[in-house]
């Protein structure tokens, strides 16, 4: 996931004013259970049941069906719960849904939801019908759901495809409910991964009337947000710096929740973040390669894989010199990734030289999907002699003597220090070559991604599920995150016969073709990989159970606790 607000239109000023004055009126007081009242602790340093959590980027959207960055997510799945939720191994585990079974043809999934889960703000219960309506709405095209391809391409859910593409009504998707407790959904093919992508935020239930009542302002206060989860929301406001949820006590599973307060501070500085840190203010921090020395040998300092691929997405379509291979290859070429991993990265993060990381997903051989794939070692690597004859063969053949391209680039520190690397790299192999550094917000940046108003971009990806479509679906002609508009029908057709065509029920066909799709990706350098990202962190010594993952959600905090 790209993991940033896609912003669609613009939203009145009077409408807006108008649901929160409705949404104040009707649900004040009835659910923001425990919420902080005047002169009440914000949290400090070790208080017991309160964790003080470090942010990078501001929350973007809390509806669930609009969300679209990793910080979102994770605060969406603090007060939301799926129909499942991971464990500490990232598997699937029964959350709103209780037990499930599958028919036998693996197409038809039935949901058996637990009685007693209650939604905070109205005390109505969650029932199939609140999924029934999410999953309708997340595939409207009045919506315009960045995720709703979860449903269709990847999903494989009935009529989902035809739903977003405007052909039929929403009523039609393949979801229902057969009674308030039942919900049964029909997909076009056996989906492998199908109850891991149940926790994917995108897949949550929305109660009908509540959101109906708040219409823009969901979301925008305590009293627009909706919890089923954890935690409810006490404190927050769009674009706050600071906010706090806390335990919900009518949770269905509350007895295991042990936080009473997950307090968040966003801190963009790094350095900030650690000193407030080592001033008590933070609990948990996520710090950067230049901080490394600062904590080294530190008992508090740990390190996780984040899920993340960061790459160059290049505009291939709409600037013309980079439609040319070669000189897609000479820049893939001219970056000594090992030495930026040691000498501008320095949190463990790897070196990437494919377009899906390791660790994401085992194939029918119980093998890494990397293990058994094919080395790419002939078309990228770090060879300032073959970039330079790329150079020369683009040259050639686009009859232009030297190239000027702008690298737009997120405002954080890391980004910035990874575009300052990759300019020196690619201007001093090829010397004809001249990147421009343009700093953009993120959300700037992906917008401008998005809509094609780029020439090169730093960009990062986490897995949305564990499977390697979650990266190579981004590719397919038409997709949303599919920036610089590659098309190839070829790899359009593998990806078909990996999900709903004759490889789809076969697990070896299904992987073989998604090791050529993946093939023909990175030989037609589609993105420009560059490393797979680890997080490096400090957690104090009372802080315990917090459960970290490189797919969906990157953070969860059911099992945590503060001593």
């Amino acid at each position: 996931m790209e993991r940033q607000i896609f912003v669609k239109k613009i939203k009145r000023l009077s409408a807006l004013l108008l649901a929160l004055a409705m949404c104040g009126g009707l649900f004040a007081g009835c659910g923001i259970a425990g919420q902080r009242t005047e002169g009440e602790a914000e949290g400090g340093s070790g208080h017991p049941g309160v964790l003080n959590v470090h942010i990078e980027t501001n929350v973007q959207s809390l509806d669930p069906q609009e969300a679209t960055d990793g910080t979102s997510f994770e605060v969406i799945a603090n007060f939301t719960d799926g129909l499942t939720q991971p464990d500490a191994d990232g598997q699937p585990v029964a959350a709103l849904a209780e037990r499930w079974e599958t028919s036998e043809d693996q197409m038809t999934w039935t949901f058996h939801l637990r009685r007693g889960a209650t939604w905070s703000a109205t005390g109505s219960p969650v029932t199939a019908h609140d999924f029934v309506y999410a999953w309708q709405r997340a595939v409207d095209p009045e919506v315009a759901c960045e995720y709703s391809y979860l449903f269709s391409d990847i999903g494989q859910i009935v009529n989902a495809a035809e739903v977003i593409a405007g052909t039929q009504d929403k009523s039609a998707l393949g979801v229902e409910a057969r009674d308030d407790y039942t919900l049964v959904v029909h997909l076009k093919a056996p989906v492998a991964y199908f109850l891991s992508l149940m926790y994917f935020p995108v897949f949550y239930p929305m109660e009908e009337a509540f959101l109906e009542q708040c219409g823009d302002a969901y979301g925008t206060s305590p009293e627009t947000v909706q919890s089923n989860g954890a935690f409810v929301m006490a404190q927050y406001e769009p674009a706050s710096t600071e906010f706090t949820l806390v335990k919900n006590e009518a949770y269905w599973d509350a007895d295991r929740v042990q936080l009473q307060q997950l307090h968040y501070q966003l801190v963009q500085d790094s350095q900030q973040a650690l000193l407030s840190y080592q001033a008590g203010d933070l609990d948990h921090i996520i710090i950067s390669g230049d901080q490394m020395d600062q904590v080294a040998g530190d008992p508090e300092f740990s390190t996780c894989n984040a899920g993340y691929l960061w790459y160059l997405s290049v505009n291939i379509s709409q600037v013309p010199a980079l439609e040319n291979l070669n000189l897609r290859l000479a820049l893939a070429n001219a970056i000594d990734r090992e030495t930026m991993m040691v000498s501008v990265v320095k949190d463990g993060s790897q070196a990437a030289y494919f377009a899906v990381p390791d660790g994401l997903a085992v194939g029918p051989d119980g093998k890494d999907f990397r293990e058994t794939a094919e080395d790419y070692s002939d078309v990228i690597g770090y060879d300032v002699k073959k970039a330079q004859a790329h150079l020369e063969a683009a040259k050639e053949e686009l009859g232009v003597a030297s190239f000027t391209f702008d690298i737009i680039v997120d405002d954080d520190a890391q980004p910035q220090q990874v575009a300052a690397y990759l300019q020196q790299q690619i201007e001093s192999a090829l010397p004809d070559v001249k990147i421009n550094i343009v700093i953009k917000p993120k959300k700037q940046r992906v917008l401008d991604c998005q809509q094609g108003n780029f020439e090169l971009a730093l960009a990062r990806w986490g897995p949305d599920y564990a499977d390697p479509m979650t990266y190579l679906s981004m590719w397919k002609t038409g997709n949303n995150n599919n920036y610089g508009l590659w098309s190839n029908a070829a790899y359009d057709a593998l990806l078909e016969s990996a999900t709903t065509g004759e490889a789809a029920a076969d697990p070896q066909a299904r992987w073989e073709a998604l090791h050529q799709a993946e093939a023909i990706a990175v030989r037609e350098m589609v993105i420009i990989p560059l490393y797979e990202k680890n997080n490096a962190m400090m957690t104090k010594g009372y802080v315990s159970g917090i459960e970290f993952h490189p797919v969906a959600i990157g953070r969860v905090y059911k099992n945590a606790a503060v001593v």
